[in-house]
């Protein structure tokens, strides 16, 4: 018998956090509306669709967790830096730990190399309540 450790809530609401967070302070720099909303209908980063193996263990959620906070952190340094191919490596690794539960990220490197300075997008969240 083998002993399986369950993910905490803590760590679930992490990692659909960093999941969301592609979705409002990484797509909109890059991407338009539409084709966000076409990333969502795939279901491009989402643990609710059929082919998600990701179990609700303790190792994989790490795992995820991981390969989502290097993805943000090589997109973020090729969005500033403009060039992707020193860090290339550390995105398809991160790509392919994704891929092995199912997670889909179609991306290259090379996409995120042109930054948007300021995103005018329905998914960027509100800077105030306020509406003028």
């Amino acid at each position: 018998m083998k002993m399986m450790y369950a993910v905490t809530p803590e760590q679930e609401n992490y990692m659909h956090y960093l999941l969301n967070y592609f979705y409002s302070g990484i797509f909109p720099y890059y991407f338009d509306d539409e084709q966000i909303r076409q990333f969502e209908e795939w279901g491009i980063l989402s643990l609710d669709h059929e082919r998600v193996t990701y179990n609700g263990t303790m190792k994989e959620a790490f795992h995820i967790i991981s390969a989502l906070q290097s993805l943000i952190t090589v997109i973020e340094w090729i969005g500033e830096r403009g060039e992707c191919e020193p860090y290339e490596w550390l995105f398809v690794r991160n790509q392919t730990i994704l891929a092995r539960y199912g997670i889909t990220f179609p991306f290259q490197a090379n996409q995120f190399a042109k930054k948007r300075a300021f995103p005018c997008s329905q998914y960027v969240p509100a800077a105030s309540e306020w509406v003028m």
